[in-house]
């Protein structure tokens, strides 16, 4: 029997009855990754004598009557997480050498819940990329069509997934990271609300791994149905243990309803700062259509949306004031000297970008202070509604683009081009106001590829958009093994 594209549930029941070993899993799972990953190049640091190890010992452990949420159930890292004994990069060739001693709190809490790890997967250059590749590692591809992205910056998780190396695997979000390969790749990810999940050790080298709260990114799970989802989340949700205490527990609302026609759900399927090309649309139709159809509240308009266009500014300034937080001053100088040559009518979002760079801490403070109201406004719509679905972007995977800087590039919606960061507008509507949001796949677009739509819930009730994610793929399917 073939395992290794079972769910991690499906998993955990069969080691539970003897129906297989966590070493039989770990080996199927090994060798499909050396079958098949020299083409998707998913795994970029395998660590399968160490995965082979730990699945012996949860055989033992099981033996022992023990058992764990995760226990023997082989899963991959996200090569941003420290994994003592192995490199992190984040795709930077001068880190190539940078081996931790200590785990990332997250990789700690897979081995604690159980989990083999197989190894790390690929990454863009400091996740920084809606694609993913480096000069380390090379590019990894789409397991659906090889000449396309998998997305980025958990495009290796995601295509490790849809190709069956792991159960389970660990990414994490500033701008769709962990929704965008998802949606790409036609699995199942969950960016938590803002603070849910500790990310200690899931930072740059060479800086030094400590318990950061950080503004806007989080660390998620990544899985081939929705209540795994849930099953990774409850693994990884709880704050840091240096900063809050080992006994401190954060527990998360129970979702608000069971069954879908008890759910109120807002469509956004339009952004006034760019369109939502056919292929994406159609799939937030389709989950529409599946909601109405089992009874649910659907609307499509609502005042209670805080307004996108500014959401959307304050997202591109808040972010970019962040990645540029660290940049040498000399270069820091050229930015605000190209800043304050801008029009003050100029509210493109290039503008924004670039204001963001050199925000000083006045102006960041004014925005965090306009977020604020954003996340009031938000708290009110979700007063009316439980959820609302939008695309992730406005288009399925593109084909490998890495020519130029990241400013030059431009992505193709149904035949025009638009700044190819302009798509990550999708990818701040939960971002910017720290909301859950859930990205599930909704079907395939006319060439074949996998499209996604998000789930968005209130903040600190994840467990409502992982609800309805797991009864839509009952409505209407979810994971498809890429031929």
């Amino acid at each position: 029997m073939e395992w290794n594209l079972r769910s991690a549930e499906e998993l955990a029941a069969a080691l539970r009855v003897g129906a297989v070993t966590s070493e039989e899993l770990t080996e199927e799972a090994i060798a499909c990754i050396e079958r098949d990953d020299t083409v998707v190049n998913a795994v970029c640091v395998p660590d399968f004598d160490n995965a082979r190890a730990a699945a012996r010992n949860a055989d033992r452990v099981r033996a022992r009557g023990e058992d764990r949420p995760l226990l023997g159930i082989p899963v991959t890292v996200k090569e941003s997480y420290d994994m003592a004994g192995l490199p992190t990069t984040w795709g930077m060739p001068q880190y190539e050498n940078h081996v931790p001693a200590e785990d990332a709190v997250q990789v700690s809490r897979l081995k604690a819940a159980g989990a083999v790890l197989l190894g790390k997967t690929n990454v863009p250059v400091m996740l920084r990329d809606i694609q993913t590749f480096n000069e380390i590692y090379g590019t990894t591809s789409n397991p659906w069509d090889h000449q396309r992205t998998s997305g980025g910056s958990s495009g290796g998780s995601a295509a490790a997934l849809a190709s069956g190396f792991g159960a389970l695997s660990i990414g994490s979000d500033l701008a769709g990271s962990l929704r965008t390969p998802a949606h790409f790749c036609g699995i199942y990810a969950h960016k938590p609300t803002l603070g849910l999940v500790a990310s200690r050790g899931m930072v740059a080298p060479p800086a030094p791994a400590l318990p950061v709260d950080l503004d806007l990114a989080v660390a998620g799970p990544m899985a081939r149905t929705a209540r795994d989802l849930t099953l990774l989340l409850d693994v990884m949700a709880g704050p840091d243990p240096l900063t809050h205490g080992v006994a401190y527990d954060l527990a998360l609302s129970p979702a608000r309803h069971e069954r879908l026609p008890d759910f109120r759900v807002l469509v956004m399927e339009d952004h006034p700062l760019i369109p939502t090309g056919s292929a994406v649309r159609a799939g937030v139709h389709r989950v529409a259509e599946a909601l109405a159809d089992a009874g649910a509240r659907v609307e499509r308009h609502s005042p209670l949306l805080p307004d996108p266009t500014e959401a959307a500014t304050l997202y591109m300034l808040l972010m970019l004031s962040n990645a540029a937080a660290g940049l040498p001053a000399e270069q820091y100088e050229q930015l605000r000297t190209r800043a304050a040559a801008l029009s003050a009518d100029d509210r493109s979002l290039d503008a924004a970008r670039l204001r963001g760079m050199v925000l000083s801490h006045r102006d960041w403070v004014a925005a965090n202070n306009r977020r604020e109201l954003h996340r009031h406004g938000w708290r009110q719509l979700f007063a009316e509604f439980d959820a609302v679905v939008c695309p992730v972007t406005p288009t399925p995977a593109f084909p490998h683009n890495h020519h130029g800087a990241l400013d030059d590039r431009h992505i193709d919606i149904d035949g025009v081009e638009y700044p190819y960061f302009d798509q990550l507008v999708w990818a701040g509507v939960a971002t910017m106001p720290g909301l859950p949001a859930t990205a599930i796949p909704a079907g395939r677009s006319p060439e074949g590829l996998p499209v996604g739509v998000q789930l968005i819930g209130p903040m600190f009730e994840d467990r409502t958009p992982l609800r309805l994610a797991e009864l839509l793929e009952h409505k209407i399917g979810g994971f498809r093994a890429p031929k």
